[in-house]
Formats: C-alpha cells, structure tokens, sequence
C-alpha cells in the first residue's frame, strides 16, 4: 500500500487511541443499550408488582385453575363444560382453538377467492374486468369492522329463516338465522385404522411428488399426479373403510323447543366472521395476484403459445410460478393481517381468544396482565409461525441461476 505524501509517509492510523476505533464504539454502544434497556424492564417489573400489591390484587397464573362458570358457544375438540367446573384455563384453550380454526380457514378461503378474483381481473372480456375491479374497491376501501357487523345483522340474520323454521339439506342438515345444526360424528371399532390410511396416503402422495419431477427432469414426459394422488387420497381409506365396516356412526340434530339438541351447533358468528375476513382479504390477494402476473414479461406468454400450450396450461406452468416470486412476500402481509383481523369477531360474539378469554375471563378474575400477556403471546406466535414457513416456502420457490 502507498504511503500518504500528506501524512509523511507515515500511516494515518497508527496512533490513534482505542476509542477511535469503531468496531469498539459498536460494541460500547450495543452494551450500552442492553444494559439502559435491562434497566428499564426491571424497573417497570418491579414497579408494576409494587402498586399490584398496594392494591392487594394478586398476581400469578392460578386463576388458570379457577372455574369460568359461563357457557361457550363453540368448543370444539376441547372438553368445556359449566356443569363440570371448567375452568379459564380451557376457556383459554377453547379461545385458542377458534382462534386457529377462523384463522386457518380463513388464509385458504381468501387465498383460493383472492387468486380467482386477480385472474378475471386480467380478463379481456371487459365486462368480467369492470364488474370485478368495482368488487374489489368496493371491499377494500368499507372498513372491516363493518364487514362483520354487515354479514351478521344485515345478511345473515335477516335472509335465513328462525330456529322453529330451518331450511333442511338432506332432512339431516339445518340451517337457521342462529347458525348450523349438522350429526356428530361418533367414532367406533377400527376408525384409528382409517385414520392411518388417510396419514398413509398422504405421506405417499407427496413422495409421489417428488417422484414425478425427478421423472419429468429426466424423461420430459408429465406423469397424471392429479388422478394418481385422488386414487391414494380417496381409494385407500376407502379400502380399509371396507374391511373394518365403516366404522363411523351419526348422532342427528333434533329440534327442540326453543333451539336443536344433539349433533353439533354451529353458531352463525363463526360464518360471519369467516365471511367477512375471507372477502375483505381476498380483495387485497387479488390486486397481489394481479401485479405479480403483470411483472412477468410477455415474451413468456408468447413463447409458451409457440410452443402450443393452451391459455389454462400457460398461465398454470409458466406465468403462475414466475409470479410467485413477486406474490409471496406481501401475500406474507395478508396472511398476518388476517390472523390478527380475527380478534374483530368480538364485535359480533365469536367466541375466539380475545372474546372468551381477554374479555369475559379477564372481566371474572381481574387478571389484567396475565391475560394480555398470553393474550399477545398467542397471537405473536402464530404470526412468526406464519412468517418462517411464507419465508421458507419464498426461498424454496426462487429461481436459481445454472
């Protein structure tokens, strides 16, 4: 290296003192902050427990143990019941569980809404292109609070007929202005078995997966996967249904007085939820979709079309897994969005996590932080869970230069 004519030849830096020296300011200020923010975070612990106990209201997780005492709507696989003394740690995990279920339900409904409604939005019939964009700005721009309170008062309430007057589906399926009646499964004699067909038949459908792209790589020659996976996914369990002789049987709804026993109930809330969070994101998917498709360069539909391949076939193999790479990360956003929009469903009673369990349990016990606490974890949870399988699935579908 040359020597500085300015300096004398000497080295600029040579005689500095430590404190100069950034990689050390770095590390004198990251410590810095850790030990200002410890600091902080002990002081508000401690500060909190002192007027905590000022008020004489105690703090810890044993009002998990306590017994709710009020009735849920929709519990699920979780055993709830008043009569038996649950107590607010299954409200807790009920809340949990409807959380998960809207929320689930929810990314696959606007997903599958979202792309169909982004397709037709690239439609040459122009009558498909207007009545489709006015959809989506319409939706998009009422805010999502009265979403829900529209599908539940003004939809759902209003067109479905009273309890004492249902609309039947197969005389075993009700449905009225309070929700679903519907048999309950009950297991019997060889169900497990079953059970492990379905886990079998899925497990061989995605090494079937594998398989055929290895093949297809080698030979160029496209293997049926659809059929072949529907014959696993529906022949095998089938199979064993036949030998263990279906063992499933039905319990049916009846009406009674005022409401229907047996069977399962499902509360209309859950429907107006999951409507209302299904279409008002699926509006945000579909404009994602739209502008993933358009970033894909033309040259590629043209290539495809010379190469003979049809307008589905085109937009399926070429243009859809392209795109992805520009869908994905905000699609990450609508995903978060909508698990977090899920908590609205207090405004119309669904009973999820911050209803049953940030709302009537927190009301109960007056266990304000602990509740939030969990409360805010559940939810930080999923979102991370979300985030590192989207992120993980962007990364696998990037394409790499040969």
């Amino acid at each position: 290296m040359a020597p500085d004519l300015e300096s004398g030849g000497k080295n600029p830096t040579r005689g500095k003192r430590w404190w100069y020296d950034p990689k050390f300011r770095s590390i004198i200020f990251q410590a810095a902050f850790v030990v200002v923010l410890v600091t902080f975070i002990v002081f508000i612990v401690n500060n909190t427990l002192a007027n905590l106990e000022k008020r004489d209201i105690r703090a810890g997780f044993g009002f998990l143990n306590e017994p709710a005492g009020f009735e849920i709507p929709i519990t699920g696989l979780v055993e709830y019941s008043v009569d038996e003394g649950s107590t607010h740690g299954a409200v807790f995990l009920v809340g949990l569980q409807n959380t998960f279920l809207i929320s689930a339900v929810g990314v696959i409904l606007a997903t599958v809404l979202g792309f169909i409604l982004g397709v037709l939005r690239l439609s040459n019939n122009w009558i498909v292109t207007r009545l489709v964009g006015s959809f989506i700005e319409i939706v998009r721009n009422i805010p999502l609070p009265l979403q829900f309170i529209f599908w539940q008062t003004a939809v759902f309430i209003i067109f479905l007929p009273k309890v004492r007057d249902p609309i039947a589906v197969l005389d075993t399926i009700y449905l009225h202005n309070r929700g679903v009646a519907a048999p309950k499964p009950l297991s019997e004699p060889g169900l497990d078995l079953v059970i492990y067909a379905i886990i079998i038949a899925f497990t061989l459908v995605i090494f079937l997966r594998k398989w055929t792209r290895r093949r297809q790589d080698v030979t160029g020659e496209r293997f049926p996967l659809v059929w072949a996976a529907v014959g696993l996914l529906v022949g095998l369990p089938l199979a064993v249904v036949a030998m263990t002789g279906f063992p499933l049987s039905w319990e049916y709804p009846e009406l009674g007085r005022f409401r229907f026993t047996g069977g399962i109930s499902i509360p209309i809330e859950l429907f107006s939820a999951l409507t209302a969070l299904t279409i008002y994101t699926s509006a945000f998917i579909a404009e994602i979709v739209r502008a993933g498709i358009l970033a894909v360069s033309s040259g590629q539909t043209e290539a495809a079309y010379a190469l003979g391949l049809r307008r589905g076939s085109t937009l399926r193999l070429v243009i859809i897994p392209q795109a992805l790479r520009v869908i994905i990360p905000p699609l990450i956003s609508q995903y978060l969005n909508l698990t977090k929009n899920s908590s609205l469903g207090i405004l119309i009673g669904y009973a999820d996590l911050f209803n049953v369990f940030g709302g009537i349990s927190l009301n109960q016990t007056g266990q304000a932080i602990e509740i939030i606490f969990m409360s805010m974890s559940v939810y930080l949870c999923f979102s991370l869970l979300i985030s590192l399988y989207m992120n993980w699935y962007n990364r696998r579908i990037l394409l790499t230069e040969r």
